[in-house]
């Protein structure tokens, strides 16, 4: 079988590096084992780069080791590029750079999900491969 090729969203890299037990911090060691292949645009790497401090009281990390965190996954992950083109059912235009690298990445890398837990996304999941953490687990937590 082949291993998955799945676009993580900003909040699973934040919940998976702050809570390393949950669903994401699972999706995130099977990453690191190399049961699933992650990719991953600029737009998400620097969204994390945003977002990270907010939950210093969780993972207690440094700026510096903040930084060398997101530096690791943008080494580890294949980095492509958004697909343009607004969406017009999208509420949120901050999510549009997520979509694009799904949709990028069904173009040209063979995705096979986007792994989200924001609502606006999920609610494209009738027609996009979009999945929420815990229905990815349940589906393949098996890797």
């Amino acid at each position: 079988m082949a291993t998955l090729r799945v676009v993580l969203d900003t909040n699973v890299l934040l919940f998976g590096i702050a809570y390393p037990a949950s669903v994401p911090g699972k999706i995130m060691a099977a990453w690191r084992h190399g049961s699933v292949e992650v990719l991953l645009s600029e737009y998400i790497l620097d969204e994390l780069r945003r977002v990270l401090p907010r939950l210093v009281h969780r993972h207690g990390l440094s700026a510096a080791e903040m930084e060398d965190v997101v530096d690791i996954l943008s080494i580890q992950a294949e980095i492509i590029f958004p697909a343009a083109g607004p969406e017009p059912d999208l509420r949120d235009p901050a999510d549009h750079p997520i979509l694009g690298t799904l949709l990028a990445g069904l173009t040209s890398a063979k995705v096979d999900y986007l792994i989200t837990g924001d609502k606006d996304l999920l609610a494209l999941s009738g027609r996009y491969p979009i999945i929420a953490p815990a229905d990815f687990w349940a589906a393949h937590g098996g890797l």
